[in-house]
């Protein structure tokens, strides 16, 4: 095993003359002395951990192979060397003592710039986003206790500083002439609060903390060359007619001056509406070099002694050791459009990354596209025209018919054989809002799909995107939808399927079977054939709730046509016809199906499933006075059951009360007993979270609340 120095701060560039490879990769660190994480707390097994935080600089070849694929990396402003530079943000925490790292490097694709991995896989992590950003909480410990090194790093280079979220530094695009360069960009703009200014590319997830393109001209009036004038329409809901806003009742301002960044709507710009902003922006940033930067940094410290400075690479690294991806939601849809891409394959060869974990990421990024937004998402009823679904949608390759391409995820790193291991987990929430089940059927939804041996996929079933936060809102609004949110944890199966990945890293020991719905059993169907049971308005716990209203509703999916620049295959290039264009044939998407209690019937069943306390779901409706009868962005719904079986009659209640499925705590405590030993037999719960969830039960009783 190879041991760290300390890293120091800075490191010059090689002095000129010397000879320079021309192969992409890490040239500097420029990272702060190891100082102790957490408050030099001492974790059982492992001892206390260090942190190191600071910069990497890269540089790729813009002609080598394996880059040229990135979208305007051609037109990017190039170094001495002729290389294409960029500067990533990197935060390190480790084992003080490198005798006690498990050997895996575990590298967290950061979500928006924020850090994900410790409140994924450590319970009870304490703070807001900006102490989670800054790594002040372990929670549990869990991760250190195993011995993993944690490596952030940044990659979108359109997320703006704050909360002590984390950057990255790409270059701008400009013509061959150094002229700027121009092209149409759709904003969908959404807000959550009557305003009358908006940033232009202001939508539900990128209202904040994103940057937006500049317009190439504040005056909205103005011809271009080609007679195009900016336009701003709105709807009520994506499907329904645009309405457009005559241009003399908007501008690019601040509505007092003229403004790059800014529209104003005098009127105001209204919740529960869909403002369509089409306008020239300038000046797209290479947003595709953080697919370099991620494959850069993994192959840096899993095989590099040293950068080109000298400074000591800062991680256990070498024989041995392996490198795993993860990332949560668009970061995982960044892992997965960074393999298809051909990016696991380091230029100097071999793989950047021996395993990957997407998590709730199904589908892929647009990232690798001129004027690309990746902060956009994929929803049914915001963001629903933005790239994020191009067809392959499974890991193991397959035809399809609606565009007549042969593809599959896997296909570059299959033909250069760099393909990583993959434990790929996600919700509920992703199969009803977000086409999780293409993933594992074939593109009409008539047929299962079998993953390929180096690939494990897991559905938690009833869950949402991400878990409600405890405790829950005791009184409407709930949020922005009409239920209350799903709380049911990830945490316990994520840290399970973690520790079984590590096995099948190091000790080639093969994880459980992939555990998601099938068409087969009937548990993965048409929307129109799910049995969902009805739910009465209620005021169980005190709390008053509507009626659950099963719609049915699910996010379809359509081949779009995006311009010729545009490559579907590779979700990559660049658009032109905006919006895109819809083609009449839909892809087969489908749901799962549901018990009497309406919890999924498949997936990996947590203990919350298993010994219910009331209906979990992967859906919920937004507010009437939001987005009426439309699927709730990223949330699932919690609707308790009656305590009593008089309270549940009185209500109208199908669902059995709680009294009636647990007569007694005993009954209860040996139901979670018999749920926790399934799920550690099936390797799908750790036997210390078992006992934890035990315990809980034994000391708290029948829950009446999550």
């Amino acid at each position: 095993m190879r041991t760290w120095m300390l890293a120091t701060a800075g490191g010059l560039a090689l002095l000129a003359g010397l000879a320079q490879p021309s192969a992409a990769r890490i040239t500097r660190l420029d990272l702060s002395p190891a100082a102790p994480a957490f408050d030099g707390r001492v974790f059982p097994g492992t001892g206390k951990f260090e942190r190191l935080h600071g910069k990497a600089y890269g540089e790729v070849d813009p002609k080598a192979p394996g880059n040229v694929i990135i979208q305007d990396l051609a037109l990017a402003p190039r170094n001495a060397h002729g290389m294409v530079e960029y500067v990533t943000d990197i935060d390190i925490v480790r084992p003080a003592d490198p005798a006690h790292s498990n050997h895996i490097l575990l590298f967290n694709v950061i979500n928006r710039g924020n850090k994900g991995a410790l409140t994924l896989f450590n319970a009870d992590v304490k703070g807001g986003l900006a102490d989670i950003n800054n790594a002040r909480d372990a929670g549990d410990g869990w991760l250190q206790a195993q011995g993993y090194t944690l490596v952030w790093f940044g990659w979108q280079a359109d997320v703006l500083p704050g909360n002590n979220r984390m950057g990255f530094k790409a270059p701008v695009a400009h013509n061959p002439d150094g002229s700027p360069i121009i092209g149409t960009v759709r904003s969908e703009l959404v807000v959550q609060a009557p305003t009358k200014t908006s940033v232009i590319g202001g939508g539900w997830f990128t209202e904040t903390g994103h940057d937006s393109y500049p317009t190439a001209n504040t005056d909205n009036a103005a011809k271009f060359a080609d007679g195009f004038v900016p336009t701003l329409t709105v709807r009520v809901r994506e499907n329904a007619p645009r309405v457009a806003i005559p241009n003399t009742a908007w501008s690019f301002s601040d509505c007092t001056k003229p403004a790059e960044k800014t529209i104003c709507l005098p009127d105001g710009f209204l919740p529960g509406h869909l403002y369509e902003l089409t306008y020239r922006a300038k000046d797209p940033t290479v947003l595709g070099l953080g697919f370099a930067a991620a494959r850069d940094l993994g192959a840096f410290l899993k095989g590099r002694d040293k950068d080109d400075s000298g400074t000591a690479n800062p991680v256990v690294h070498g024989k041995g050791v392996q490198t795993l991806i993860t990332g949560s939601s668009q970061s995982g849809r960044f892992i997965r459009t960074l393999i298809h891409l051909g990016f696991n394959r380091a230029e100097a060869g071999g793989k950047a990354f021996d395993g990957a974990m997407p998590h709730i990421g199904g589908g892929l990024i647009s990232l690798n596209i001129r004027f690309a937004q990746p902060g956009r998402a994929w929803g049914s009823a915001v963001d629903h025209l933005y790239p994020a679904y191009d067809f392959p949608f499974t890991y193991a390759r397959q035809t399809d018919p609606l565009t007549g391409r042969t593809q599959g995820v896997l296909d570059r790193c299959t033909a250069d054989h760099t393909c990583p291991r993959i434990v790929h987990a996600a919700t509920a929430l992703e199969i009803w809002d977000g086409r999780q089940g293409l993933g594992f059927t074939d593109p009409l939804g008539t047929k299962d799909l079998a993953d390929p041996p180096n690939v494990r996929s897991y559905i938690m079933a009833s869950t949402q995107h991400g878990p409600a936060n405890l405790p829950l809102p005791t009184k409407a609004p709930f949020g922005v939808c009409m239920q209350q949110g799903n709380p049911t944890p990830h945490v316990w199966t994520m840290r399970a399927l973690l520790s079984d990945f590590t096995q099948w890293l190091k000790d080639d020991r093969t994880p459980p079977p992939s555990n998601v719905p099938r068409i087969a059993d009937g548990t993965l169907v048409a929307a129109d054939q799910v049995h969902f049971p009805a739910v009465p308005a209620n005021s169980y716990g005190g709390v008053e709730r509507p009626a659950m209203r099963y719609l049915g509703n699910h996010n379809p999916l359509h081949v779009y046509d995006r311009g010729p620049g545009y490559h579907p295959a590779d979700s990559s290039g660049i658009e032109t016809i905006i919006p895109p264009r819809e083609h009449p044939a839909s892809y087969g998407v489908l749901v799962p199906q549901v018990d009497a209690d309406g919890n999924d019937l498949a997936g990996v069943r947590s203990v919350n499933v298993q010994v219910p306390i009331g209906t979990y779901t992967g859906w919920n409706l937004f507010r009437d006075d939001l987005f009426q009868n439309e699927a709730c962005e990223l949330t699932g719904s919690f609707v308790p059951f009656a305590a009593t079986k008089a309270e549940r009659l009185q209500s109208g209640d199908p669902r059995l009360s709680l009294e009636e499925r647990y007569p007694s705590k005993a009954a209860y405590v040996q139901a979670v007993r018999q749920a926790v030993d399934r799920l550690i037999a099936a390797r799908l719960l750790l036997p210390e979270d078992g006992a934890r969830l035990t315990a809980e039960a034994e000391a708290t009783g029948i829950r009446t609340s999550p």
